[in-house]
């Protein structure tokens, strides 16, 4: 992948993970909010900032001299 393509890629992971946190945050204002639909968003959040982390980690890998 090029460095434009992993730009873009964290830039989408990141508005997911926003979106994500928006619908969260939605879910737990309703008084009957359904448990297991909440577990899943938080996995699927947690999924998102591993792949952000990753791509973070390929556009600028540790070096060590």
């Amino acid at each position: 992948m090029h460095m434009g393509d992993l730009s873009k890629r964290l830039a989408n992971l990141g508005n997911e993970h926003r979106e994500l946190e928006v619908a969260i945050t939605a879910l737990l204002s309703s008084h009957d909010h359904d448990e297991l639909q909440l577990r899943r968003l938080k996995k699927t959040k947690l999924l998102l900032r591993d792949e952000i982390e990753m791509v973070k980690d390929l556009l600028q890998p540790d070096i060590i001299a």
